[in-house]
């Protein structure tokens, strides 16, 4: 729970006192429901998490309803006396009496009540954790060494942490179904799997498709789909996230990398307006997989598949890697300053009006600041692409750009995106728009020709992969993808994220606002910003919408625009 959660909580909800191990603490008396948001009795194991105890756990998840059934969350716990009159019973000091309870409890399910004393590592707590789990390893394979849940699994950490020496089975060991592939995208290894269900409470109270569910009886029980229903919908790889053994994992993923192996690098899903809080995990400039990150204000813990999936293109091999430009039919590499005073030359003789800018609303916020910016100095036309897709009730998006809401804000497109392409198209035509520059966009399939491009004086195109654009393009600018950068984007409720650089960008490529900084500064002959939190900094200071905030600030959660129809001025 973070800081911010804690003082509301605090603020808005009555507290409850309690003891833990000895430590009396306060914790409000009621949380939110996972799934149906209604304020419920805070649990014990609720109450020990806000104060910062860690009560192991395998079927619990904060965010998903309470099932009670690994018992690896065992506790005991004590009561006040009460005398006939209700009243509890004080000892010669003053202090209440209280009575311990005679059976242990699970504390995932058992509400704080006030007065309550809770014991967390008592001799008879060890003992049951020890036992429960002696019985859940009784018939698990051990085949730590090539699962590729090892080094996040929590089975193996409890047993590091409370398993016995030698075990007290000598009998044959269960086989049940192994590599058993449950979806496109998921494998299940029945043998692994615990009987957590957190899978199936997934799949009916968030996902909101019940399609798994346990075959069997006993020592048998087995997770599957239901008969004759397949568990494919885009939400699937999250029972891959909280599945905490390697029961379930991810064709994408499997046998890719060891988990120790890779860092970790908080980002922001680049793939829908929902900005969904994600973790980059890559090793030597190589993304092996994106799993999502908490931010109960976005997307609590979850994602979808497609954005999860969508980072195959950050190391394909037609990456745009050098700096290229082309005259008479040749095309030649050239180095970045070259590259910069020729194109800053170039505009510098252009009549103001002349020039028109595309750009992407998949560019960070930074970047797009830089652009307006460009484009009131030139005078530039400028648009931006929609791009529209199928959204649903969950998590994904129908604006599958990440960064609409800036392209709004800075005004590079009209009421409805893409409507000026038709307006500059002509303007080429005419022979008024002498100059395009295009940034993460491609002109050609926003609708103007290969025949019209080939009449501007100035074509320039800053883009990441090769296409039909950047084919016809006289100056080819490498630009840098979401995991190569830092930068924020603005969701579609207005939140404005930081993501982060998880590796450097690929050859000779550089972030766009590290391009656009370098322009301007060539244009206006005078140093501009060219580090995000610079730029940040600079954009916050001119707009009422970000008024109080700084890079700093945004920290990892990031934080509410005040308003999001302020424009700049162009």
């Amino acid at each position: 729970m973070s800081n911010e959660e804690k003082v509301q909580a605090k603020v808005e909800v009555p507290m409850i006192t309690f003891k833990v191990d000895g430590q009396t603490v306060s914790v409000p008396k009621t949380l939110p429901h996972p799934v149906t948001g209604k304020p419920e009795p805070i649990s014990i194991i609720q109450a020990c998490a806000y104060v910062g105890i860690n009560i192991p756990h395998l079927c619990y998840h904060p965010k998903l309803p309470v099932a009670g059934n690994c018992r690896m969350c065992l506790i005991e716990y004590g009561m006040p006396v009460l005398d006939r009159e209700r009243k509890p019973v004080l000892n010669p000091d003053g202090s209440p009496q209280i009575r311990k309870m005679p059976r242990q409890a699970i504390a995932c399910a058992t509400p704080v009540t006030p007065g309550m004393e809770v014991y967390t590592q008592t001799e008879g707590v060890i003992r049951s954790r020890k036992a429960v789990l002696e019985f859940l390893a009784l018939n698990h394979p051990l085949d730590c060494p090539i699962c590729d849940k090892a080094g996040e699994c929590k089975l193996q950490e409890y047993v590091h942490q409370y398993g016995q020496e030698t075990s007290h089975f000598f009998e044959t060991k269960l086989e049940k179904p192994k590599k058993k592939a449950i979806s496109s995208k998921i494998v299940l290894d029945n043998e692994r799997c615990i009987l957590c269900t957190r899978c199936i409470r997934f799949t009916e109270d968030i996902a909101k498709v019940p399609a798994l569910g346990i075959l069997n009886r006993g020592a048998h029980n087995t997770i599957s789909n239901y008969p004759g229903t397949e568990f494919e919908h885009n939400y699937t790889l999250n029972t891959v996230d909280i599945c905490p053994v390697g029961a379930l994992t991810s064709r994408d993923f499997r046998f890719q990398m060891r988990t120790w192996f890779l860092s970790e690098t908080p980002s922001i899903c680049p793939n829908c307006a929902t900005g969904c809080n994600i973790l980059i995990h890559s090793r030597n400039g190589h993304i092996y997989r994106l799993t999502p990150r908490e931010n109960d204000a976005v997307n609590s813990c979850w994602m979808c598949d497609s954005g999860r999936l969508n980072y195959k293109w950050v190391n394909d091999s037609r990456r745009l890697s050098n700096v290229l430009w082309s005259e008479a039919g040749r095309r030649d590499e050239i180095n970045w300053e070259t590259a910069i005073s020729k194109i800053s030359a170039a505009l510098k003789s252009s009549t103001k009006g002349s020039t028109a800018i595309l750009v992407s609303a998949r560019q960070s916020t930074e970047e797009i600041f830089l652009v307006s910016k460009l484009a009131k100095l030139l005078e530039a036309q400028t648009d931006s692409r929609p791009r529209i897709g199928e959204g649903d009730f969950l998590l994904l998006n129908p604006d599958m750009n990440p960064n609409s809401k800036a392209i709004q804000i800075f005004g590079l497109a009209s009421a409805t995106p893409g409507a000026n392409v038709s307006k500059i198209a002509k303007a080429i035509e005419s022979g008024a728009i002498r100059n395009l520059i295009a940034i993460g966009e491609n002109p050609v399939e926003m609708g103007i020709e290969p025949g019209l491009l080939s009449r501007l004086d100035l074509f320039v195109v800053c883009d990441i992969l090769g296409n039909k654009s950047t084919l016809e393009a006289q100056y080819l600018l490498p630009g840098a993808s979401f995991a190569e950068k830092q930068g924020t984007f603005i969701n579609a409720k207005g939140r404005i994220q930081r993501f982060g650089k998880a590796f450097e960008p690929m050859g000779e490529a550089r972030p766009e606002y590290w391009i656009l900084s370098s322009l301007l500064s060539a244009l206006t002959d005078k140093p501009w910003p060219n580090t995000p939190e610079e730029i940040f900094n600079m954009m916050a200071a001119e707009l009422p919408a970000f008024n109080g905030m700084t890079w700093a600030k945004l920290g990892t959660a990031g934080m509410n625009l005040l308003s999001t129809t302020n424009t700049t001025e162009k």
